[in-house]
């Protein structure tokens, strides 16, 4: 058995009903993140300029944004049912990876920069739903006991 198997398996047996709650708000974060990136599509492109790490053009820009808001809108969409929870999680990390390292990190580490600790708050759940998964409360679970 892998370390992935065995991270998998320990997560499956130790599940609690009140983490269901913490996941379920956390993919409603995320998807209102992606509302919130799609209503202010200019915001966030002028984001992408202001920290333009990657070389990013108008047209490069406007696709990445359009990328992660979609991203964000399934993948916490998945999160908050408890479907595919550990697909989800996984395909959001290397997002909130780049807000850190990229974006959030450049007004530097204080009290008032609420945005990181945001991000490095949504970045600690989503590893803690890597590795508990979905839980009692969600669609995954609730396919198990059918199949059963």
């Amino acid at each position: 058995m892998n370390v992935v198997n065995k991270i998998e398996h320990w997560g499956d047996e130790h599940r609690t009903k009140w983490l269901d709650m913490i996941r379920i708000a956390l993919g409603l974060l995320i998807f209102f993140k992606g509302i919130a990136l799609i209503s202010n599509h200019q915001v966030a492109q002028e984001l992408i300029y202001h920290n333009n790490v990657f070389g990013f053009s108008g047209m490069m820009a406007s696709v990445a944004i359009h990328i992660v808001a979609f991203v964000h809108l399934v993948g916490g969409l998945l999160i908050t049912i408890g479907l595919l929870t550990r697909f989800a999680v996984v395909i959001q990390i290397p997002i909130l990876l780049c807000a850190i390292f990229f974006v959030n990190i450049g007004k530097g580490f204080t009290v008032l920069n609420s945005e990181l600790w945001l991000s490095v708050l949504v970045l600690i759940l989503l590893i803690v739903f890597w590795v508990v998964g979905s839980g009692p409360l969600s669609v995954d679970e609730s396919m198990k006991r059918k199949l059963k």
